[in-house]
This record gives structure tokens, C-alpha cells and sequence, in this order.
């Protein structure tokens, strides 16, 4: 159980105040707030299970290290991307 409390606080701070919940405040002005919330929901559950399905599958074959490292260097590269307005 504390695995999952350690994802939700992890994940709930890193999408404070990012470009999805600027889009659902978009969405909710214009078609209020629980079509808005239920597409917000519906969107990130299908990417999220995407992801998790994709990170226990490179989990089954490549260590934890590698994996911790490339989405490190991932992080950076999309971040200096978007700095440079390549993104």
C-alpha cells in the first residue's frame, strides 16, 4: 500500500500547476467543471496505463538503474527542447 501512496504523491506534485491541468482549467471554462474533470480523468488513466503497462515491460528486461538514468536524460533533452522552443 505505501508503493502506491509513494506514486500518487509523486505524480499529484509533479502535475501540479503543468500544461494538463492549465488545459482542464481551459476546458472546464468553457464546458464546465465535471465534463471537464471526467475528460481530464479518462485521458490521463489511458496514457497512464499506457505507461504502466510499458515501464513493466522494459522492468521485465533492463535494470532499474538504466531505466532511473534514461529517464533522466529524457527529462532533460524534452526540457531543453521546450526551453529552445523546439516543442
Amino acid at each position: 500500500m505505501k508503493e502506491i501512496l509513494y506514486v500518487f504523491v509523486a505524480i499529484f506534485l509533479a502535475e501540479l500547476g503543468d500544461k494538463t491541468q492549465l488545459a482542464t482549467i481551459a476546458f472546464a471554462s468553457k464546458y464546465g467543471w465535471a465534463k471537464a474533470f471526467v475528460g481530464a480523468i479518462l485521458g490521463l488513466a489511458l496514457v497512464n496505463l499506457i505507461g504502466a503497462f510499458i515501464g513493466d515491460k522494459i522492468g521485465e528486461t533492463l535494470p532499474v538503474e538504466l531505466i532511473h538514468k534514461g529517464a533522466g536524460i529524457l527529462f532533460i533533452i524534452f526540457g531543453l527542447l521546450m526551453f529552445f522552443g523546439k516543442i
